[in-house]
């Protein structure tokens, strides 16, 4: 059903996107996301987050939420990279970020950055959250 102001394919794609990020582990990973401390974890950390989900499911959706416009790739540039660090981040739009608070998604930032922040880390973890971030 479209409104005057709304057309129907806008109203399509709140639809879909609103299936995209209630979905149970896709919605984990935003919180993940949302707690880490730079907002920019890599694969690695929201794989360490989530210990009952495999690699493959996580990054499977990953790949949704990054097609769905909510959750964008970050490299780090290519003259700061190094072969023992990072430099691939998962980070919430800017388009994402709007969609989610006009949807009253966002409610929780910092108590979820406070969760994130008492998880116990490996080493390896720590590593990889203390390794530099993009600019964005």
């Amino acid at each position: 059903m479209s409104t005057p102001e709304t057309p129907p394919n806008d109203l399509e794609t709140v639809r879909s996107r609103l299936n995209v990020v209630t979905q149970e582990t896709r919605f984990s990973l935003l919180q993940d996301i949302l707690g880490h401390p730079d907002g920019l974890p890599t694969l690695k950390e929201l794989d360490y987050v989530n210990p009952s989900k495999s690699r493959t499911t996580i990054r499977q959706h990953l790949d949704a939420l990054v097609d769905a416009g909510i959750v964008e790739e970050v490299l780090l540039p290519e003259d700061q990279r190094r072969n023992d660090r990072p430099y691939k981040f998962y980070g919430l739009s800017e388009e994402g970020r709007a969609f989610l608070e006009e949807h009253k998604l966002l409610r929780a930032e910092d108590t979820l950055r406070e969760i994130y922040d008492r998880v116990e880390k490996t080493d390896e973890i720590e590593r990889y959250e203390s390794a530099p971030r993009p600019e964005r």
